[in-house]
C-alpha cells in the first residue's frame, strides 16, 4: 500500500511516502518559480530514491498554502490537522507543536489522537518566521545557516524591540551602523523571535510534550531559547522537521484509502 503526502508550503515543497504506514522515502524542494512544478519533480525523486512509480501511488493528500495546487493529489486539508497528525505519529506523547514555517507560525494543542484541541497563528506579519530570518541573513551579508552558531557567542544580546520584520530588519541595520557587535544582534534578533513565538504559543497553553516542527525548527538556538522561556525540555524529532505536515497528510490519505 503506497500512500503520498505532499506539503506545498511557501518556499518549500515537501513530499512523504509511505508503504504500509511506514515512510520509505521523502524529499524536499525550494520554490522558485512555478510550485506545482516543483511538487511534481520533488516526488519524482522521493518515488526514485524508493524505487516506485507514480502508477504505485494508491492515494495523495496534499496540504500548505499551495495545497490546492498539487496536480497529482486526490484530497486536500489543511496545516493544522496535518501537523497535529505526523507530529503525534513520529512522537505519541507531544501535546503542544509549534510550527515555525517559511511565512507562518502556528501554535497547536494536541490530544493522545493526533487531533487538534486548539490552535493559534500568527497575523500577516513575518516576524520570527523563516523569511525573517532570511531578511536578517541578506541584510547582513551571512548564510542562514551562521546565524545560530553566531547568536551563540553573545555576552550581550541587543534589544530587538520590533514585532514586524521590516521595522525589525531596519533596527538590525541601524544597529550594524552603530557598530554593534554582530554576534550580540544576531543574539537579539533570536531573543525577540523566542518572545514572539512565545506570545502565540501562550495563548493556548503548554502542556508538554513540547515540539517545534517546520524548517526553524533546525535552529538549535531558537529551539532551545523557546524551551528555556516555557521551562520545558523540548522534543527532538528524528525526521527532517519541515516534514511534519507531509507526514501527517500521508497518514491521512493511509486512512482514507481505507487501509489503515
Amino acid at each position: 500500500m503506497i500512500v503520498v503526502g505532499c506539503d506545498l508550503g511557501t518556499l518549500v515543497a515537501k513530499v512523504v511516502v509511505m508503504r504500509d504506514g511506514s515512510i520509505v522515502s521523502s524529499g524536499a524542494g525550494e520554490i522558485k518559480a512555478v510550485p506545482e512544478q516543483v511538487a511534481s519533480d520533488v516526488l519524482e525523486k522521493a518515488l526514485s530514491k524508493a524505487g516506485l512509480s507514480p502508477g504505485d501511488i494508491e492515494y495523495c493528500i496534499s496540504t500548505g498554502w499551495g495545497r490546492k495546487r498539487v496536480p497529482f493529489a486526490r484530497m486536500e486539508m489543511g496545516e493544522m490537522p496535518c501537523l497535529a497528525k505526523g507530529a503525534q505519529w513520529l512522537i505519541p506523547s507531544v501535546r503542544t507543536v509549534i510550527d515555525v514555517g517559511g511565512q507562518s507560525v502556528r501554535a497547536i494543542s494536541v490530544n493522545e489522537a493526533g487531533k487538534v484541541v486548539a490552535y493559534n497563528t500568527n497575523d500577516k506579519c513575518a516576524a520570527g518566521t523563516g523569511r525573517f530570518f532570511e531578511l536578517v541573513a541578506e541584510a547582513l551579508e551571512l548564510r542562514l545557516e551562521e546565524l545560530a552558531s553566531l547568536a551563540a557567542q553573545s555576552k550581550d544580546p541587543a534589544k530587538i524591540s520590533s514585532q514586524c520584520s521590516v521595522f525589525a530588519e531596519s533596527e538590525v541595520v541601524t544597529l550594524v551602523n552603530e557598530g554593534r557587535d554582530l554576534v550580540d544582534i544576531l543574539a537579539g534578533v533570536h531573543d525577540s523571535t523566542v518572545r514572539r513565538l512565545a506570545a502565540i504559543a501562550g495563548t493556548i497553553g503548554i502542556t508538554e510534550d513540547v515540539v517545534m516542527t517546520g524548517g526553524c525548527a533546525k535552529n538549535e538556538r531558537l529551539v532551545k531559547g523557546l524551551g528555556n522561556h516555557f521551562k520545558v525540555e523540548m522534543k527532538t524529532l528524528a525526521v527532517d522537521p519541515r516534514l511534519v505536515g507531509a507526514i501527517g497528510a500521508a497518514l491521512f490519505a493511509l486512512e482514507k484509502s481505507g487501509k489503515a
